[in-house]
């Protein structure tokens, strides 16, 4: 469920009309809703069992410190993939004991800054991680909590490029290797192992790999218990998949959700082992979306080029993924307005800036708004400055209010993060 709806002809973000938004903030600009965040939230951590079990969004969906802020609130913590999201989510007052630290390429910096800070957890993916976690720890005298992120030879996802758990993917630890690292890691000074993580992909809807998965993850779990390992954390990562048809979206009660969350139940069943979960796309990814306003048409024979002010440097899922986004009129179609075909562009000189291909919509002239829905996923944060546009900004609504949460920068801001060598600075 989403809380954009159409009241008197113009398009809503709970209260907010996005066209007079559209002319406080300018296009193009990512809002996000505060309702749908919180009931996303709500919906998955209840399914779950949260508080006994964790759940830690995953900010690589989405790293805005209003974004953060609000589910900080609610209890979530953060899995993090960078020094720069711990600094973030310490920022938006998540505490260090509620900060997870993934990722495949954890510099030495980066495992000092988070041991310095405390965090609650980090998820090793090789053995020579597990080494400098151990030395980098061992020289302040401390034992970083940790666990082991193991690669279970069983991917999925909407995408191959999203698509994690295979053994030729880059992440995690063989399962082969993993009894062999646990007697390693039991001598090491600096780490102390209390599990192990999963996460075999990203945008998953039916549940079979996960729990072939997860089923795996359990009984090597039950192996380690039995050689005398501890054991007491299973951090089951993220990858529940969202609907991206929002008519669907709209449908979509927690049925998969809970499916999920009887499953996880049904597999570890028994196991005493705290569960962790790391959701990211299935709490942001429908509660945002981008407006844009279209430039202008470009006819063909058999379609229309549609040109908006938005291009794949805002949102390029599209172009990297083939994703699929709906796009809906801010201003609601009146009774009888003819469907056009259109293929839906923007203005950079690529011709993968194209967000539909093909689409029916309803007809659309210049200056039309138009919304990009189901975009708080990897849009605003995975944005760029290429052909030196500036990025765009971020609102949230929460009710009747509004505040833009990331401002849009000047050109003179984007010029100025670029200087001159001394060799080129001196008039001649």
């Amino acid at each position: 469920m989403h809380h954009f709806t159409y009241r008197d002809g113009r398009l809503h973000a709970e209260d907010v009309d996005l066209t007079t938004l559209a002319d406080a903030v300018g296009t193009p600009f990512y809002c996000y809703s505060t309702a749908t965040l919180e009931r996303h939230y709500s919906v998955f951590s209840r399914a779950v069992g949260a508080p006994k079990s964790r759940v830690f969004f995953a900010m690589k969906a989405n790293s805005n410190l209003a974004v953060l802020s609000t589910l900080a609130r609610l209890g979530a913590g953060a899995d993090t993939v960078s020094e720069g999201e711990i600094r973030k989510a310490l920022a938006a007052s998540i505490p260090a004991s509620s900060i997870v630290f993934s990722g495949v390429g954890k510099s030495e910096s980066e495992l000092a800054f988070a041991v310095d800070a405390g965090i609650y957890q980090i998820n090793i993916e090789t053995e020579g991680e597990l080494h400098t976690l151990s030395r980098i720890a061992a020289a302040r005298r401390k034992r970083q909590n940790a666990v082991f992120r193991i690669n279970p030879d069983i991917g999925a996802g909407g995408h191959a490029k999203i698509t994690t758990g295979s053994e030729g993917n880059k992440f995690g630890i063989s399962i082969s290797e993993a009894e062999r690292l646990y007697t390693v890691a039991a001598n090491l000074p600096g780490v102390r192992i209390l599990g192990l993580a999963v996460h075999i992909g990203s945008q998953i809807r039916e549940l079979d790999e996960l729990q072939a998965a997860f089923g795996r993850l359990r009984e090597l779990a039950e192996r380690l218990a039995a050689q005398g390992h501890r054991v007491e954390r299973i951090d089951l990562g993220g990858g529940l998949g969202i609907p991206y048809e929002m008519e669907e979206a709209v449908d979509h009660g927690p049925g998969l959700i809970e499916a999920y969350a009887g499953m996880v139940a049904s597999t570890f069943a028994g196991l005493d082992a705290e569960l962790a979960y790391e959701p990211g796309r299935l709490i942001v990814g429908n509660a945002g979306i981008l407006v844009t306003r279209v430039i202008t048409l470009n006819p063909r024979a058999r379609k229309t080029i549609l040109v908006v002010d938005a291009a794949m440097n805002d949102l390029i899922r599209p172009a990297m993924y083939d994703a699929f986004h709906d796009i809906w009129p801010i201003r609601e179609p009146a009774l009888g307005t003819p469907n056009r075909l259109y293929d839906v562009v923007g203005p950079i000189c690529e011709s993968g800036d194209t967000f539909a291909t093909g689409r029916t919509l309803p007809e659309t002239q210049p200056g039309d708004l138009v919304a990009l829905m189901t975009a708080g996923a990897y849009g605003a944060v995975m944005s760029s400055t290429y052909n030196s546009r500036l990025l765009v900004p971020e609102v949230m609504v929460h009710g009747a209010d509004w505040a833009v949460v990331r401002p849009r920068p000047t050109y003179e801001e984007l010029i100025q993060l670029d200087h001159l060598p001394a060799w080129l600075s001196t008039s001649r």
